[in-house]
């Protein structure tokens, strides 16, 4: 049976779900529950107004006349323009499903009210040059992270806190469909040999799928969404108070300094995004390049080399490791080596090219505070298997790093950074640092969120001397602790 019978079958009898009475539905916690309608019949249809996007998800699109006319569509498109579809004239290909949708509507006597005839063409025009029901979700701006559980339950994050969504896929082959379509993008695959993939879109947002054998209920695909906008310093600052002003113009200071920095934090927390805001205050003259598991570092230099880890291909051959980056770009003359993420081996690359004439690098490390920061990022340069005595790794944590900048996610979402602290040395074979700044979380408001202030601890830097022979007029006031501000002072 060729795709066109098929799609004819499809219109005459629609997809059976578990009972074989319409299409499958799943009652979710907090969703409409859907029930299936009869297809419309050929008369005029009431004017009706513009459906939300919870009826717009479980109603209209899944009932089993809008659903046929949808795969006709879709065929046609496939059948008469395969050749002339371009990704990037995307009016061009919304022209052609008009043209074809009003055909479709002629030759069955088909009615649907002008809203839902705007769907429908959304729809097609989504599934053949976006990510199907998902590109909903990724245009809404307060949305910050999708996670599919399952092709039937869609929760995203909103101010902090996750929300169970209307939307759903259609089926597990469209989601299916969809991941494919992202890994591909990015020259990944997915499969039951692979079945974790980690990827991107195209602009920068981070991507996780997990298929099954591996996911029992079906395919899950978290995106973690880039910000369409660029933060600057004054927006974590200002906006989100996410910093103290104090806090910035001291990472500014140690930054032009040259001074190497660690970024620490839990999933989440807003690693990359400060990473991002601290890259920012590098001179334009300097040659960066930065090494990532998957790209999503956007610095504004244009002396810059965006360095990408490859997986293994089918074969399990051609995999280009983090490390690998890393000790390649030690040839390639950087002025600073920004790593986007130590996980393993590559740590040891990395404190050795901070010792060896990279000053002022930067990375990030998954740490609840600067103390586990040191254990873990320890336990990360055993994993390189060179055999190093603990003393020796030690030390060379403690003359490579400079500063740890630990960012954590606190109650009711919201992101702090919650200390900063300066590396001292060793003493007694400890790495030794004193916290130079750190929030004090005082309660929680009315909106379940935590609230607090940023203050000093009165510790002056060891390397304040460094600072101001590099022309950074820092402050001694800066460090100064405060007291504890009026409630609606708090953030």
């Amino acid at each position: 049976m060729g795709l066109l019978d098929r799609v004819k079958q499809n219109q005459t009898a629609p997809p059976a779900g578990p009972s074989g009475n319409g299409p499958a539905t799943a009652t979710l916690p907090g969703a409409t529950t859907y029930t299936p309608q009869p297809a419309p019949v050929a008369q005029p249809a009431a004017p009706a107004p513009a459906p939300s996007l919870s009826q717009r998800s479980v109603g209209a699109e899944l009932t089993p006349a809008f659903t046929a006319a949808k795969v006709q569509i879709h065929a046609k498109l496939i059948e008469k323009f395969a050749d002339e579809i371009d990704s990037s004239n995307k009016a061009g290909v919304r022209e052609k499903i008009v043209e074809l949708a009003e055909e479709y509507f002629r030759a069955t006597a088909m009615t649907m009210t002008k809203n839902d005839k705007e769907r429908l063409v959304e729809s097609v025009l989504d599934d053949v040059l976006g990510l199907g029901p998902l590109e909903a979700l990724l245009a809404d701006p307060n949305i910050t992270e999708i996670m599919a559980n399952h092709p039937k339950q869609i929760y995203v994050e909103k101010s902090g806190e996750p929300i169970l969504s209307s939307v759903t896929f259609e089926s597990e082959r469209q989601m299916r469909q969809v991941i494919d379509r992202i890994v591909s993008l990015v020259g990944r695959r997915v499969d039951e040999s692979t079945p974790i993939c980690d990827a991107r879109l195209k602009d920068g947002s981070r991507v996780n799928v997990v298929i099954p054998p591996i996911a029992l209920k079906g395919p899950a695909l978290t995106i973690r969404k880039f910000a369409k906008e660029k933060w600057g310093p004054a927006d974590i600052v200002n906006r989100f108070h996410s910093s103290s002003p104090e806090i910035m113009m001291f990472l500014r200071s140690c930054v032009r300094a040259r001074l190497n920095i660690l970024v620490s934090g839990g999933t989440g927390s807003g690693k990359t995004t400060l990473l991002n805001i601290l890259s920012s205050f590098i001179p334009e003259n300097e040659r960066l390049i930065t090494c990532e598991d998957a790209a999503e570092l956007q610095l504004q230099q244009p002396h810059w080399i965006q360095l990408e880890s490859r997986p293994p291909n089918v074969e399990g051959k051609g995999a280009v490791s983090i490390r690998e980056l890393v000790k390649s770009c030690l040839r390639m003359r950087p002025d600073r080596i920004i790593v986007g993420e130590c996980r393993g081996g590559e740590a040891l690359d990395m404190l050795q090219a901070m010792n060896t004439g990279h000053d002022g690098s930067m990375s990030t490390l998954h740490a609840n505070n600067p103390k586990e920061a040191l254990v873990r990022l320890e336990t990360l340069v055993l994993q390189a298997g060179q055999d190093l005595p603990s003393r020796a790794i030690k030390e060379t944590i403690g003359s490579a790093i400079h500063l740890i900048v630990q960012q954590s996610r606190l109650r009711g979402g919201i992101r702090r950074i919650v200390s900063v602290a300066e590396i001292t040395g060793i003493k007694d074979g400890d790495i030794q640092f004193q916290e130079l700044f750190q929030f004090k979380q005082v309660g929680v408001n009315a909106e379940g969120k935590a609230v607090g202030y940023h203050t000093g601890t009165g510790a002056i830097p060891m390397r304040m001397e460094h600072l101001r022979a590099e022309g950074e007029d820092v402050s001694e006031k800066l460090f100064t602790p405060i007291n504890q501000p009026s409630p609606d002072k708090l953030y």
